[in-house]
């Protein structure tokens, strides 16, 4: 089923976290930050959302970490109930896509719990303090690929954000799966 995050105050920061990496490294949001600003996206490997934008998001996080904004995904699904979310195929997932960003595997859901994240995809820009500015889309696509002329929503908004600190007036909510919880 689609959801939409619910609107998030702007400005709160970024929460910590320690998490492993399908290269076999583990990561903190030290490690992803970027100097001028930081996207975390918490995406899945089944959901239709993520499969129809992951090559834009590959092409559009390569721009960003051009530009010194730092790049990570996160997968927090049940993957006990959810077997395709698992580690081991997040590590096919990144290799078939070459993500040119850490994919990690936040197994306890604690991380995702922390951001708030709701769905995949799920993104958060953070300016170079690490402070929330953007809880946007990726684009205006969803399962279909967008119009061909299309605005960049996520690289305009954090190539705004990187220059002036201000965050888009205008924010987009991203649309994707529910976050796949696991039982309480």
């Amino acid at each position: 089923m689609a959801t939409t995050p619910p609107p998030l105050a702007l400005d709160l920061p970024a929460p910590g976290f320690s998490l492993p990496g399908t290269d076999g490294r583990t990561y903190s949001l030290d490690d992803v930050a970027g100097p001028r600003g930081t996207v975390i996206v918490f995406i899945c490997n089944h959901c239709p959302y993520v499969k129809a934008v992951i090559d834009r998001l590959v092409d559009d996080a390569m721009t960003l970490l051009s530009e010194g904004i730092g790049f990570a995904a996160i997968c927090s699904n049940d993957a006990a109930a959810y077997p395709e979310d698992g580690f081991g195929p997040m590590k096919e997932f990144d290799e078939a896509h070459d993500l040119p960003f850490p994919y990690l595997h936040d197994e306890d859901q604690s991380v995702a719990r922390a951001y708030g994240a709701v769905c995949t995809p799920d993104f958060f820009g953070y300016d170079a303090q690490r402070r929330l500015k953007y809880r946007g889309r990726l684009d205006e696509g969803r399962t279909a690929p967008p119009s061909p002329h299309a605005r960049r929503e996520l690289v305009e908004a954090m190539l705004q954000i990187a220059e002036t600190g201000q965050a888009p007036a205008d924010q987009v909510p991203s649309m994707g799966c529910s976050i796949k919880w696991k039982a309480a």
